[in-house]
């Protein structure tokens, strides 16, 4: 038994080279080690690459006026305007995008750029007191968006309006027809019902109430289409009515805007490096 043993030991050992294993272990180590080098993606040695960036330039006015905190679309009017507008930049490549927000008077919250979460940022901070004076004015807001497009060829200039039509001072018309002059298509899109309803505000103890006119009477707003219409209509834009299931902005951008002829508003050398994984 014991003879047989050490046959069997020396037949299975006569094969074995410890240096052989050594150059196995060292084999497989390699490898590993050049794997992660692999993945690491190594670069070094470079040229020069000139790079052209295209695309739109779109301003987005919104409404930010207390009838847009009223709950006939859910949760108000405003915040679903905002969720869209988050929506609307997952589709956008490349464009420029800025954000005018109006009440009684328009601003320019954030200039035409393509910092996507810089925009966001400034999205999220509206609210119906971001502008401090009340009222509605449609009018103030194609103004400030004609200002927002100085020096931009007229064939790439594009607003969106969003808001629920009630105008109560200026002449939206006639403002339409200045940035008609200038380039500028209007698309709107009507946020509301044309039911209406109260609108809900929050007062100075935090109690949320109903907003009443100056007479004490409960005030009720109302989707005004038909001059939403006539603005997009003398500017050659469109027109389209949010709902609860398609708010409008994809459809605006991509039977209209995507189809615009993209302009370049970029060039630069860049570093391009050499990858060498």
């Amino acid at each position: 038994m014991g003879r047989f043993a050490g046959n069997l030991v020396q037949e299975i050992a006569e094969n074995f080279s410890p240096k052989r294993q050594v150059w196995k272990y060292v084999l497989l180590l390699s490898v590993v080690i050049f794997s992660i080098l692999a993945l690491a993606r190594p670069q070094w040695g470079f040229q020069w690459q000139e790079l052209h960036r295209e695309g739109l330039d779109i301003i987005v006015a919104i409404d930010t006026s207390k009838s847009m905190l009223t709950e006939d679309v859910k949760p108000n009017r405003l915040e679903r305007t905002k969720l869209a507008v988050k929506d609307l930049l997952k589709k956008i490549d490349g464009d420029r995008i800025g954000l005018a927000a109006f009440a009684g008077e328009a601003f320019l919250v954030s200039p035409l750029t393509i910092d996507y979460n810089g925009f966001t940022l400034s999205l999220n901070d509206l609210n119906a007191e971001s502008i401090p004076r009340g009222g509605t004015s449609i009018s103030s807001a194609i103004e400030e968006a004609i200002k927002g497009y100085e020096k931009i060829p007229a064939e790439y200039k594009a607003v969106i309006i969003i808001t629920d039509g009630e105008n109560l001072e200026g002449d939206p018309l006639a403002a339409a027809k200045k940035a008609k002059e200038k380039g500028i298509k209007i698309y709107c899109v009507g946020i509301g019902t044309r039911e209406g309803e109260l609108i809900r505000i929050q007062n100075e103890l935090g109690n949320f109430q109903f907003l009443k006119d100056e007479n004490g009477n409960f005030i009720k707003s109302r989707l005004n289409e038909a001059i939403l219409k006539a603005i997009a209509r003398i500017t050659g834009g469109a027109y389209v009515r949010a709902s609860g299931a398609e708010f409008g902005l994809d459809l605006i951008y991509e039977q209209q805007l995507s189809k615009i002829e993209k302009r370049e508003f970029e060039s630069k050398m860049e570093k391009r490096y050499y990858e060498r994984f």
